[in-house]
């Protein structure tokens, strides 16, 4: 029973491997013409390749025999010419693979990028970007040589392999038998090593991604590493995953190394038969010379092409896993998409209503729990309550950055199901904790809320959250070009920066997700301000801890166990001395 799984296991995986092989072919199939020319070169290398031999036997059977130095001198021009268009056939075929493996790349590259933007962020809850930086870089890079190999190596060797051996069974059946003694020890040993390779490069590419993933995590949580000077035993961490990584490409190579070693082994074999049996058997004179030396040159013929067909199969099965990877990607149906016949959401209001919603994020453990309510256009409501109550998990949905299985949410009697995604979101303002600032300048940090944004439009965004005037402090102003993820900047000010992008948008919902926790209190009131004058008769959902950010709000949802268990004002609930005044007490408000 365990044999037979196995063999299931084994079967499932050459399966796998065999339609991404036949994955990648399909984009060579978009360069027919080139390849076709690639295809032409190479049976022009693989000819002169094999006819090199023969004009060797006739100069020694022939030109040397007969003392005929005029011949030999024809046969050398000739021989001459020939190598100089095969060493151009080979540099062109480079060339032209190269060309078509490098586009193939970009397009891969591309399509993986188009298509991690349309994944939800259920997918990147469960991937570290450490690894998902891996699959877009070094994933890729590896596919350019399985390409090459398809076309340059498979083909060719498979050819010549073929061609030799029958040009040598029509010139000596006898010697050819006597060359390819050897070849049941060579199948033996390739099927030992089909088994081990595909195992060990499957694991060595496990590894790298961990490697990637760990050295990832490191560089983004440097503040916290040094802050609570763990740095030995983050590097103990890296240490570990780096041995594994270095091991498990040890192992690998080992096998490679190992293919080598009976490749080596079994052309000796063979040449050491061929050699006896044409002495000891046939004997040698002196006109069948040439013909020896013709056997031996395609003795090596044969053993090259083999190895260079185990090598490729090494290669594939290494790039392969990770072509795999790439195409898991590819594969991994986005969470939130364009339903068929979803339409575009019109200008908006801003009324928004949740019917008898429940979600969970691993379809295990619920987070919301049968919420209803309705906020009426340019109501601020207030999200209160304990950490991992299900705040934020209301905002995500009303942005649709998760999809709900069970309920219905409405932005103006619009199913949020229904519309498109795009013209969703162009209609919101999000902003969350998280003040993720990109390389470029200030301005284009802003305008990123809206991309055909005027100069004024962005200092009108930045006085209204009260950035204007650190900005204008800075040595080149709204130019001034920051490093990744703001570095140089306080966290306020990053804070700032974040708010005035959000606010440049001018959405008709507004989220704020703990969106002033950086800011000082004297600049969270200028910013709170801003924020009554520019977002006045807009929708708003504001989640905060602390709650004196929040008490003006029209009206407050606390939000415990993934329910609404109050909603009312500020003075409305500290009347009725339930949850939302003992968290005020808590708090000391």
């Amino acid at each position: 029973m365990a044999v037979n799984s196995v063999k299931k296991d084994e079967n499932t995986a050459l399966a796998d491997k065999t339609k991404t092989i036949l994955r990648l072919a399909k984009y060579l199939l978009n360069y027919k013409g080139t390849i076709f020319i690639v295809l032409l070169v190479i049976a022009v290398a693989t000819a002169i390749t094999l006819v090199n031999p023969l004009i060797m036997e006739y100069a020694v059977n022939v030109c040397i025999v007969n003392k005929d130095y005029e011949a030999i001198y024809r046969v050398v021009i000739i021989a001459l010419i020939l190598n100089l268009v095969l060493f151009g056939a080979v540099k062109a075929r480079m060339y032209l693979m190269a060309k078509i493996s490098n586009k193939i790349l970009v397009t891969v590259r591309d399509e993986l990028y188009t298509h991690l933007q349309k994944l939800g962020l259920k997918f990147y809850d469960s991937l570290p970007a450490g690894k998902i930086l891996s699959r877009v870089i070094e994933d890729v890079n590896s596919l350019k040589g399985v390409l090459q190999d398809l076309v340059v190596t498979l083909l060719p060797q498979f050819i010549t392999l073929s061609a030799v051996l029958v040009i040598m069974f029509i010139k000596n059946p006898i010697l050819a038998a006597a060359t390819l003694v050897s070849t049941p020890l060579l199948i033996a040993g390739l099927l030992y090593i089909k088994i081990k390779c595909s195992e060990l490069w499957h694991t060595h590419s496990k590894k790298s991604s961990n490697l990637s993933g760990v050295i990832h995590e490191d560089i983004s949580g440097m503040r916290i590493i040094q802050g609570f000077a763990a740095e030995s035993e983050t590097e103990s961490a890296f240490d570990t995953a780096e041995k594994e990584h270095w091991e498990s490409f040890r192992d690998a190579v080992k096998i490679g190394d190992l293919f080598n070693s009976i490749i080596e082994f079994t052309t000796m074999l063979s040449t050491v038969c061929m050699y006896y049996v044409a002495v000891k058997v046939l004997g040698i004179t002196s006109a069948s010379v040439g013909t020896l030396i013709a056997f031996a040159t395609y003795a090596g013929m044969i053993w090259h092409p083999i190895s260079q067909l185990g090598n490729l199969y090494t290669n594939l099965v290494r790039n392969v896993a990770r072509a795999n990877r790439i195409f898991e990607v590819i594969d991994t149906e986005p969470e939130v998409f364009d339903r068929e016949g979803a339409t575009e959401l019109p200008e908006i209001s801003g009324q928004v209503e949740f019917k008898n919603v429940s979600f969970s994020y691993d379809d295990k453990k619920g987070v919301l729990d049968n919420v209803s309510f309705t906020v009426k256009p340019g109501e601020t409501i207030a999200l209160v309550g304990p950490t991992g109550a299900g705040k934020s998990t209301i905002a995500n949905l009303i942005s649709r950055f998760y999809d709900i299985k069970q309920g219905q949410i409405l932005i103006d009697g619009h199913d949020l199901t229904s519309v498109t995604v795009e013209s969703l979101r162009k209609q919101m303002g999000v902003m969350t904790q998280d003040n993720f600032l990109f390389t470029g300048t200030i301005a284009e940090n802003i305008r990123y809320g809206k991309l055909d944004a005027t100069q004024e439009e962005i200092e009108a965004a930045a006085k209204a959250v009260n950035a204007h005037e650190f900005i204008m402090k800075l040595e080149k102003g709204y130019e001034t070009e920051l490093q990744e993820r703001g570095a140089g900047l306080s966290v306020g000010q990053r804070q700032l920066l974040a708010f005035a992008r959000t606010m440049v948008s001018m959405p008709k919902i507004l989220i704020l997700d703990e969106a002033t926790s950086s800011i000082d209190t004297q600049n969270e009131i200028l910013v709170q301000k801003g924020i009554a004058q520019l977002l006045k008769g807009r929708t708003s959902f504001v989640i905060a801890h602390r709650l004196s950010t929040i008490k003006n709000a029209d009206r407050i949802f606390v939000v415990d166990h993934g329910r609404i268990v109050e909603a009312g004002s500020h003075n409305e609930l500290m009347e009725k001395k339930g949850e939302y005044y003992n968290l005020c007490m808590a708090q000391a408000v």
